[in-house]
């Protein structure tokens, strides 16, 4: 199953397209303001990097097969890509998928404080509830990462306190959306 493409009434969200995509992405991949909130906290130094990493967004959106995976965010005024919204299941901690769904955002900061990750994980959310079917999403984000945890509070997600079951073990905020709240 291909990603969709979504919309809002001021973004739109598709998958990547690595090659025409990569020096746009390198304003979010390339800033350590951003992946120093990413789980690996690599910094793209080039654009074959940023390439690397939309192009294993696209495989593990093709791998999944099942309508889940990762799409640019496109501001529609302007056509650039702002950010990257995710849902996907939560890698184990072995890196094994673990069957619960996770919902995820990086934005260029340029885009911080706007309501873009709010409104591009709204429509994430509605997507997952009504056409992937799914009873809940999970979100994560590292301790201390308070832009994040006020977009999942805004999602109405209910905090579950700190985990340690994903992404290999690292300590990390753990937020619950159940069908029924959104």
């Amino acid at each position: 199953m291909l990603l969709p493409t979504l919309e809002t009434e001021r973004l739109q969200l598709r998958a990547w397209q690595p090659e025409q995509d990569a020096v746009q992405a390198l304003a979010i991949y390339g800033d350590r303001r951003v992946t120093d909130w990413i789980g690996d906290k690599t910094t793209a130094q080039s654009m074959a990097q940023v390439r690397d990493r939309l192009q294993l967004y696209c495989d593990r959106s093709e791998q999944a097969a099942d309508g889940s995976g990762v799409w640019a965010v496109i501001e529609r005024q302007r056509q650039q890509i702002i950010g990257n919204i995710l849902l996907v299941q939560l890698p184990d901690r072995c890196g094994d998928p673990s069957g619960d769904y996770e919902i995820g955002w990086h934005f260029r900061p340029a885009s911080w404080g706007q309501g873009f990750a709010t409104e591009a994980a709204q429509r994430t959310v509605d997507y997952g509830f009504q056409r992937l079917n799914l009873s809940e999403l999970y979100a994560v984000a590292m301790v201390g990462n308070q832009r994040s945890s006020r977009v999942m509070e805004r999602l109405g997600m209910i905090a579950l306190g700190q985990t340690t079951r994903y992404y290999g073990g690292a300590e990390l905020l753990l937020y619950r959306l159940g069908q029924s709240q959104s």
